[in-house]
């Protein structure tokens, strides 16, 4: 008879203000189980660079975090794989003392991560043999552009499956592919024993079984821990698999953790205060607009394009006149999205313009969750180079009525593609996904150029200047 605990988390999203709890949970199972041993996963989306600290690490404050938890492997998120630029990817898990698996991604040329493994072997004190396999989201849409190839699930389980025919005991799925696709997988591959996933945010307090699969998931943002007991016969054939969550709220605070939390959100924001981007006219001060109006020209610039579109719940703050610096902006745009240069016939563009004036009331307060959204509500749609006659309802653009036969260019957010209040987009949008840049970069960027920050010298002038006008 043997017995093991598997303890689990998922999508933490860099909401650090429950991991001091997680680390004391985790370390305590780890140390005092009764179990013959304790196995500990993550399934990804443990990064957000909605935080401050994440953002000004590039991930690396997160690695040094999740090293106290004790993982014996790991697999990313689309937060990780997508959200960050190629090459910060590449040297994420530098200092990280725990492995990454991950089957189903692989470089450009076809090799896989140095920093990855296809899949791991472990054996138990008691001598089962464990396969860990690990699956990410098949986004080959974000990915691609990101200079990585993603494979399909299927296409992947069945080389892997191949591989690994005859060396295990037990199955386990490390997987971000969300609760929908990990049925799929216990449906098709009955060999899988335990699926620990991640990416659909769902709460599945006891687990479900699907077949002869248990999937389990903890819910997002490190509000639950994912705790499973298991128990295998001597010859290491699986008895029993009874999943639990804990609540974090549950587990006792100590003294120290607010202290902790401030501190990691604190050094975050002086690290970014420290970059400085622009400086800001005094239009600029607490109006929205103009923040969304410049934002517009910024993803129009870096698209190449006439057009664009953004909309106002994306700017949690209005941006401040003079000096703005890159927690400014992070704390204004938090949201990891990517400008779309997206080509559309006249007609079709015409259609994307009705879909977003028959939407605007009902956008205008929507709470929206999700699709790398940081903010609450969808907020008014604004456009650059096009001009709407509620009237008659023709379309203008850059001041000539639309043309139904001609291709226009538009610049818009993979989010806008993604959500489905705009089907034209990604039903007959040629789209082209443009990375690395946040929209927030992107927007610091344009804002670097066309209000550079004026030398010291000149900063000290205008403030004498400011000072004995009063």
């Amino acid at each position: 008879m043997e017995t093991l605990r598997i303890l689990h988390t998922n999508d933490l999203h860099s909401h650090f203000e429950n991991f001091p709890k997680i680390r004391r949970y985790l370390k305590r199972v780890q140390e005092t189980a009764p179990e013959d041993q304790v196995l500990t996963f993550d399934a990804g989306d443990f990064m957000d660079r909605s935080h401050p600290l994440s953002d000004a690490t590039e991930g690396q404050a997160n690695i040094r975090l999740m090293n106290d938890f004790g993982y014996d492997a790991i697999t990313i998120g689309n937060n990780e794989g997508i959200s960050n630029p190629h090459e910060v990817l590449e040297r994420l898990f530098d200092q990280a003392k725990f492995p990454v698996i991950l089957s189903n991604l692989l470089e450009e040329d076809g090799q896989r991560p140095a920093w990855a493994h296809d899949h791991l072997f472990l054996t138990t004190k008691k001598g089962t043999r464990i396969a860990l396999v690990g699956l990410t989201a098949a986004y080959p849409m974000t990915y691609g552009p990101n200079h990585w190839q993603v494979k399909m699930l299927g296409e992947t389980m069945d080389r892997v499956m191949a591989d690994i025919k005859g060396q295990y005991d037990l199955l386990i799925l490390v997987t971000h592919i969300g609760v929908r696709m990990d049925k799929w997988l216990a449906q098709h591959y009955p060999e899988i024993s335990l699926i620990v996933g991640g990416h659909s945010h769902t709460l599945l307090a006891k687990g479900i079984k699907e077949r002869r699969t248990w999937i389990t998931q903890t819910g997002k943002w490190g509000y639950y821990v994912g705790d499973i007991e298991l128990a295998l016969d001597d010859d290491h054939h699986l008895l029993s698999v009874k999943p639990h969550t804990i609540p974090t709220s549950s587990l006792p605070e100590e003294e120290g953790d607010e202290e902790e939390i401030a501190k990691l959100y604190d050094l975050g924001q002086q690290m970014l205060e420290k970059r400085k981007v622009a400086f800001l006219p005094e239009k600029f001060n607490q109006d929205k607009m103009a923040a969304v109006d410049v934002s517009l020209d910024a993803i129009a610039d870096f698209a190449g394009t006439d057009l664009a579109m953004l909309s106002t719940g994306l700017f949690l703050t209005p941006f401040k006149s003079g000096v703005i610096n890159q927690f400014d902006l992070q704390h204004a745009l938090p949201h990891p999205m990517h400008v779309v240069r997206s080509t559309l016939l006249g007609r079709d563009l015409w259609r994307l313009v009705m879909e977003v004036e028959k939407n605007r009331h009902f956008l205008e307060h929507y709470p929206l969750v999700g699709m790398s959204f940081r903010g609450k509500i969808f907020g008014q749609v604004y456009y650059k180079g096009i001009k709407y006659d509620m009237l008659t309802r023709n379309v203008y653009v850059n001041g000539q009525l639309l043309d139904p036969a001609k291709e226009y260019e538009i610049a818009v957010l993979d989010h806008y593609v993604l959500i489905p209040f705009f089907p034209t987009l990604s039903i007959v949008g040629e789209n082209k996904f443009l990375f690395p840049q946040f929209l927030r970069e992107v927007v610091g960027d344009y804002l670097s150029k066309k209000y550079p920050i004026p030398k010291e010298s000149d900063l000290i002038e205008e403030s004498e200047e400011v000072g004995s006008s009063k």
